[in-house]
């Protein structure tokens, strides 16, 4: 069992140094979580902020959770969100591969190794699959832990099946560091001699992950609070391979509310379901990375940020060891800021697909209708159904036309109506400008006031007692015919 070096220092000579390297890797079990997403940001934004590498890897050495079509996803969201990766599968890189399954070969001569140095052991012992992923072992109860050399090699030799496991020191201690929780220690017998490498020659997570960060020379390792407890073990593992550990950063989970994790299984969203339900990505980054970060100095008060200010600010030590809240409401305030700074171009190709959900007429004004929406929407999901009147006049209650406010009852609007109908068509420019002079100066000559007027026009153009834009806006974008033909239908609805 003797091990040959040179291929390990052939491993060596490729790492990179000098320079700050980190890495996102996700396994591609189907869809971009929250807490996910704001790993792979915050995992960048280290990168960026020290002109270091970023690197993205792909953990699929759990077969049994593969999704396919899953590492599509996870390139199309790192795209969307600007997240560039500078080494991977896609784009190569001198430390790959980059997809743990197509690493397998290495791993067991790691495994080997750390057998040779006396900090793994071969594993004989009948154990269920479950038992090997998750690393359960009573470590005094195993007999294979104390086998001689001679007694491994003769069942190797018999071809018994095995898995490789880590010998964890017997009494003692483990201290490690981590950026945002301290110096941790904990006792060594608390540590379970968890399988490196499965009876499928398929490494573990645990051990997967290791190997492959200082191989591809990590120094900083993001990663979710509750691996802290493996900390421990992944110590253990450099140590005993006499590598260098890299800083460890572990961020406090995402909550649903104060009880409960965020889980895709109770309904939770994904970053593509945020998408769907309207937001846009920027909103969503945004406000991802304050759930659990707070910047420090002259921007401890900003509360909006552009991915390029967001790599100039940030700082691990503006990471909370407190669990955050995910608040779809206060993600709802990101978005419709968002929205309202957008130039009107972009708000305009954004909106348009929803736009067309509730608007198939191809003579109305689609960048009309963004205009009047831009400074009323809240998130993209909202438009159809705020647009739908302008496609058809909905079915709405002659109750409608009475609003205290603008002093309107059912006689009065159908006095306003009788007076705008003859003025509307007697307009020659159909503008916002016309339109809306024109009324003033008929409210102005029938001595009422400008709502008093303008009430029950909107409400007949558009069926709604809730629209985004008033009277003259809506009156411009149906055109003149159309603007007629509903105002005429309203007045007879109020003569009853």
């Amino acid at each position: 069992m003797s091990v040959d070096m040179r291929y390990f220092e052939e491993l060596e000579s490729r790492i990179p140094h000098g320079k700050v390297r980190t890495r996102f890797a996700p396994s591609p079990t189907g869809y971009m979580h929250v807490g996910n997403l704001r790993t792979a940001l915050y995992t960048w934004l280290i990168a960026r902020n020290a002109g270091g590498t970023f690197i993205l890897r792909i953990e699929d050495t759990d077969q049994t959770r593969f999704v396919e079509g899953a590492t599509e996803v996870i390139y199309r969201t790192m795209a969307e969100c600007g997240l560039t990766h500078d080494e991977g599968p896609d784009v190569g890189g001198p430390t790959g591969p980059y997809i743990q399954t197509e690493r397998r070969g290495l791993y067991s001569k790691f495994a080997e190794l750390l057998v040779e140095k006396g900090h793994a052991y071969y594993c004989f012992c009948e154990k269920t699959e479950s038992e090997e992923d998750s690393g359960e072992f009573n470590r005094e109860a195993d007999p294979c832990r104390e086998l001689s050399r001679e007694e491994v090699e003769a069942k190797l030799a018999a071809g018994l099946p095995y898995v490789i496991r880590q010998k964890i020191p017997a009494g003692g201690t483990t201290t490690f560091h981590d950026a945002i929780f301290g110096d941790i220690t904990v006792d060594n017998d608390t540590l379970d001699d968890q399988v490196l490498l499965k009876r499928d020659g398929l490494p573990t997570y645990n051990f997967a992950n290791v190997v492959d960060d200082h191989l591809m020379g990590i120094t900083h390792v993001v990663r979710g609070s509750e691996y802290l407890s493996s900390a421990p073990k992944y110590n253990l593992l450099y140590e005993a391979f006499g590598w260098e550990i890299p800083t460890y950063v572990h961020c406090s989970p995402v909550m649903r509310d104060a009880q409960h994790k965020m889980s895709k299984r109770h309904g939770d969203p994904s970053y593509e379901d945020l998408k769907a339900m309207g937001y846009v990505t920027p909103a969503i980054l945004n406000y991802v990375a304050l759930l659990g970060w707070s910047p420090k100095g002259e921007k401890a008060e900003q509360e909006f940020f552009s991915l390029q200010e967001l790599a100039e600010s940030f700082d691990i030590t503006g990471v909370s060891k407190s669990p955050a809240i995910f608040d779809i409401e206060k993600l709802r305030y990101f978005n419709a800021s968002y929205l309202r700074s957008m130039s009107a171009e972009d708000f305009h190709a954004a909106a348009l697909p929803y736009i067309r959900e509730g608007v198939k007429s191809e003579h109305i004004s689609t960048e009309a209708i963004a205009a009047l929406l831009q400074a009323r929407c809240e998130v993209l999901t909202d438009i159809p159904e705020k647009v739908d009147f302008f496609d058809a006049l909905p079915e709405y209650e002659v109750e409608c036309f009475t609003n205290k406010k603008s002093k309107t009852d059912s006689a009065v609007s159908l006095a306003m109506l009788e007076a705008a109908i003859p003025m509307l068509e007697g307009l020659a420019d159909w503008t916002n400008e016309s339109i809306h002079d024109s009324l003033i100066k008929l409210a102005e000559s029938l001595g009422v006031k400008n709502a008093t007027l303008m009430w029950p026009v909107r409400i007949a153009a558009a069926g709604k007692m809730v629209t985004p834009g008033g009277a003259v806006e809506i009156c411009q974008i149906l055109g003149k015919e159309e603007t007629l033909r509903r105002l005429r239908l309203g007045m007879e609805k109020l003569r009853g």
